[in-house]
C-alpha cells in the first residue's frame, strides 16, 4: 500500500495557486480513477482505491503547507506506514514549467511543506517535483508560489496533470521510467510526420526537337552523298547498269 500526498494549502483561496498543484494532481487521480469520495481524516482529506492489485491512499493536508507533516504521519501511523511507502507531490521553483522529475530522499530546498514532512517523518520518502518556474529572485518567491496559475500556463498545467493520472498506477508500482513516460505523453506527445521532405528537382523542359536526323561526330568527314541529284532519270538509269 502506499500514501500518495499531495501539498497545498485548504480553501477556495488558494485553489488555483502554484503552491497547490500537489492538491490538483491528486484531484485529478481520484476522479479518473474512480477513488471513493473524499473524507475529513487524519487533519486533511483522503480518499482510497485501488490500481489493479495495488492499494493507495491519496491525502491533502488541510493543516497548511508548514504543518504538512503533522498530517502526513497520523496517516502513516493509522496504517502502519514506512516513509519508503510515501510518495509526495509537490510544486517545485528549481524546475521550469511543465517539467516532472522523480526523487528519493534529500533535502528539502527551503519548500515548507517538505520541511516539515522531514521533520516529523525523516527524508526517506519519495517526491515528484512539479515545476512550476522561478520567479527570477528569492525574494519574489513566497508571492509568486502564493498566486494563481495565469491562464498561459492553462494548456501544460492540465498535460502534466494528465499525465500524472495517466502514470499514477506505474508511480505507485515503483516503475518512475514508465511514469516518467507517461507524463510525456501528454506534455510532448510523439509527431507522426515529423520528416522535412527535400523539395522536387526541377526538370526543366525539353527543348522543342527538329527532326534533324542523326548528328555527325566532330571528327567525321561530310556524307557527299547527301548532296543534291542533279541527273536526269534516263541518265540514273544508265548508271545503274554500268
Amino acid at each position: 500500500m502506499k500514501l500518495i500526498v499531495g501539498l497545498g494549502n485548504p480553501g477556495a483561496k488558494y485553489a488555483r495557486n502554484r503552491h497547490n498543484i500537489g492538491f490538483m494532481a491528486l484531484d485529478m487521480i481520484a476522479a479518473d480513477h474512480g477513488f471513493a469520495p473524499w473524507k475529513s481524516k487524519h487533519q486533511g482529506l483522503t480518499t482510497e482505491g485501488r490500481f489493479g492489485s495495488d492499494r493507495a491512499v491519496l491525502l491533502k493536508p488541510e493543516t497548511f503547507m508548514n504543518l504538512s507533516g503533522q498530517s502526513v504521519q497520523a496517516a502513516m501511523r493509522f496504517h502502519k506506514l514506512e516513509p519508503s511507502d510515501v510518495i509526495v507531490l509537490h510544486d517545485e521553483i528549481d524546475l521550469a514549467p511543465a517539467k516532472v522529475k522523480c526523487k528519493t530522499g534529500g533535502g528539502h530546498a527551503g519548500h515548507n511543506g517538505l520541511r516539515s514532512i522531514h521533520a516529523h517523518i525523516g527524508p526517506d520518502y519519495d517526491r515528484v517535483r512539479l515545476g512550476v518556474g522561478h520567479p527570477g529572485h528569492k525574494d519574489a518567491v513566497p508571492g509568486y508560489v502564493l498566486r494563481d496559475f495565469p491562464k498561459a500556463d492553462e494548456n501544460w498545467l492540465d498535460d502534466v496533470l494528465r499525465g500524472i493520472s495517466d502514470g499514477a498506477a506505474d508511480l505507485v508500482r515503483g516503475d518512475n521510467s514508465k511514469f516518467m513516460n507517461a507524463v510525456a505523453m501528454r506534455v510532448a506527445p510523439p509527431r507522426s510526420g515529423t520528416g522535412t521532405k527535400k523539395p522536387a528537382q526541377k526538370v526543366p523542359a525539353d527543348p522543342i526537337k527538329h527532326d534533324t536526323g542523326p548528328v555527325p561526330p566532330p571528327d567525321a568527314k561530310p556524307d557527299t552523298t547527301a548532296q543534291q541529284d542533279d541527273r536526269s532519270t534516263l541518265q540514273k538509269l544508265m548508271d545503274r547498269f554500268k
